[in-house]
């Protein structure tokens, strides 16, 4: 078991931006009939959780994702220049036109999906043109890859598509138990200690985070290469506070 040491990465809760019809959303479980509208103004949101001590921000472009390429360049170039913390966005990712027009637009990372899951060769040349403005998103339930907005299981273990992209040389994984994804039921520790121990590269989780002992728990992992967890529900529906979960310290 890896322990935290001084050359870890700085520890990051993320706050969860869904952009929607120009809105801020969640969808349970990614499913689109099922949503939720939080605010009508992301930016007024992201303002909040800046204001609550967010460091840096979680944005997904569901029409983007839904369509295949881009649907809120404007919103998240908007996002970017007015908040004082950086973003990363994914969502409709296809081309590296797209990539380009996000990181033009302010992301300070990128998240591919699918793109990277279904060509591992493209992966491993966008991690070496973009390094730490890449990451990959691997969605998964029971262990097994998910691609296509969560629509396929593939027969590929979540920890086997970690290790290759850890290959590839890409610098962060955001892993996502979509099983627990808007569910409010625990993050699934196991899965993440998992896909720790299997890469070097940063890890960041998300699906099920919803409550400080979900932190908690992710903590006590002590694996130095996870690096944060995204929130979404949670924080929305006031289960937990930002400040609370930011309060919570890697043990001793």
């Amino acid at each position: 078991m890896e322990t935290q040491t001084s050359d870890a990465p700085e520890w990051v809760i993320l706050p969860a931006i869904d952009l929607r019809g120009g809105k801020c959303v969640r969808l349970r479980q990614g499913r689109a009939e099922d949503q939720t509208v939080y605010a009508d103004d992301p930016l007024v949101q992201a303002r909040d959780w800046v204001a609550q001590g967010a460091r840096y921000l979680h944005v997904v472009d569901l029409d983007g994702a839904f369509q295949g390429h881009p649907a809120h360049v404007e919103t998240i170039r908007q996002l970017a220049a007015e908040l004082p913390i950086p973003l990363e966005v994914g969502g409709g990712i296809r081309s590296d036109a797209d990539m380009e027009t996000l990181l033009d637009a302010g992301a300070a990372r990128v998240i591919l999906g699918t793109r990277a899951c279904d060509h591992p060769d493209e992966a491993r040349r966008l991690a070496a043109r973009y390094g730490e403005r890449l990451a990959v998103g691997i969605d998964g339930r029971n262990g097994l890859v998910q691609v296509r907005g969560w629509t396929q299981t593939t027969g590929r273990r979540i920890t086997e598509l970690a290790r290759e992209m850890d290959a590839c040389g890409v610098a962060t994984l955001i892993v996502t138990d979509t099983g627990r994804d808007g569910m409010l039921n625990g993050v699934n520790a196991g899965l993440l200690a998992e896909v720790c121990d299997a890469v070097s590269c940063r890890v960041i989780a998300s699906g099920g985070v919803s409550s400080r002992a979900d932190v908690v728990a992710l903590r006590a992992l002590r694996r130095r290469n996870l690096a944060g967890a995204i929130v979404g529900k949670a924080l929305y529906e006031n289960q937990v506070t930002l400040p609370e979960l930011n309060a919570v310290d890697a043990p001793a």
